[in-house]
């Protein structure tokens, strides 16, 4: 058991916790205290300090164990009823049991407060190398498209009367792709905060889902040849985010494109049943081995010895979508090879008629 993990309650009411779990040991406790020695009636309240000691403060421990020594000492050893204490062997139990009851809550406070600094060390070291992996990435991801965007803004402005009009639209088309790829990693950043702030809340609205996947392909792909959607006619108009779909369908392409072949394709399919949407991303790449599997949708995580490119936040990124949306997604490996995601979103749907009935 975890030793820090104390209970999210106000110090009042873990006096009011302590005050109560003693009287009803005490009270149970003596009910049988014929069939109890008064000696075991010690290591059962002995028990209870060391629980609460565990899970309160210290104020509140050491008074359990002041309570419980008095309450030991009045109600059950002779002559009960009495603070006196006839029997030197019974007073020197009474001083051991209050000695141990007191170290035992001030050593367990201590050890929940270093578990607490090793924890909080354990978490600024993740930070900081979650932070300098970031910054890792960012330099090399950044880098580039900054870098050719200047170099070909000093070109046209060094030699503008000098380049022919076809290699001036080269050098703008440069500056495009690159504005394209800086915008796109501007974004995922963006969306890994809102998800970290978790914040988002889902803007559901009727939609033909063939026409919005068609759009996102179109406007953030050029129509890619590598892409294949398979439109479904028989799919409904369905209810969901269409911000929230737009960054899981960008994702999920742009991470197939970096890892699929040039000469493979990438398919898209789309379902519903009894309410649960159903998109599956199929590409026909190397796979991953099935060791990293389960750790493909965290941030910055990179299968190794793979090409370089990415963040790695754009599938993290994709979960964190497909949680806000209540669903899940799933990721294996196919036969003969290539990798498929498929996302599972509840959705409220209906056809076009009733729709225009409402």
């Amino acid at each position: 058991m975890n030793l820090s993990k104390i209970y999210t309650i106000k110090k009042e009411k873990q006096y009011l916790w302590v005050l109560l779990t003693l009287v009803v040991f005490v009270l149970g406790c003596f009910f049988f205290k014929e069939f109890i020695n008064y000696k075991i009636v010690a290591l059962i309240l002995l028990l209870v300090v060391s629980i609460h000691a565990m899970f309160f403060d210290i104020k509140p421990t050491i008074l359990s164990a002041v309570i419980s020594a008095l309450s030991w000492n009045f109600l059950f050893i002779p002559p009960v009823f009495t603070f006196h204490i006839s029997n030197p062997e019974d007073f020197l139990m009474f001083i051991m049991y209050f000695a141990v009851a007191l170290i035992n809550a001030v050593l367990l406070f201590k050890v929940k407060k270093f578990e607490e600094k090793a924890r909080e060390k354990e978490e600024k070291e993740k930070t900081l190398q979650l932070y300098n992996t970031l910054l890792n990435s960012l330099s090399h991801e950044l880098r580039t498209p900054i870098s050719t965007i200047i170099g070909s803004t000093d070109i046209l402005n060094e030699y503008h009367d000098k380049i022919s009009l076809e290699n001036k639209n080269l050098l703008l088309q440069e500056i495009q792709i690159a504005g394209i790829k800086l915008n796109h990693h501007v974004e995922n950043l963006l969306n890994m905060s809102r998800l970290e702030s978790e914040l988002l809340i889902p803007k559901l609205e009727w939609c033909d889902l063939n026409e919005e996947l068609f759009r996102i392909i179109k406007n953030n792909f050029q129509n890619n040849p590598r892409i294949e959607f398979h439109i479904n006619d028989s799919l409904p108009i369905c209810k969901i985010d269409i911000g929230f779909l737009e960054q899981i369908v960008i994702n999920i392409i742009k991470n197939a494109l970096i890892y699929t072949p040039e000469n493979k394709k990438i398919h898209i399919d789309i379902n519903q049943t009894n309410n649960i949407l159903q998109l599956s991303f199929q590409d026909f790449g190397n796979g991953i081995p099935e060791e990293h599997l389960p750790n493909i949708f965290d941030k910055f995580f990179r299968v190794p010895q793979t090409i370089t490119g990415g963040t790695g936040l754009g599938l993290s990124i994709v979960k964190g979508f497909v949680d806000a949306l209540n669903g899940k997604i799933e990721v294996k490996n196919t036969t003969p090879n290539g990798l498929k995601f498929d996302i599972f979103v509840p959705v409220e749907t209906t056809f076009i008629n009733n729709l225009k009935n409402e």
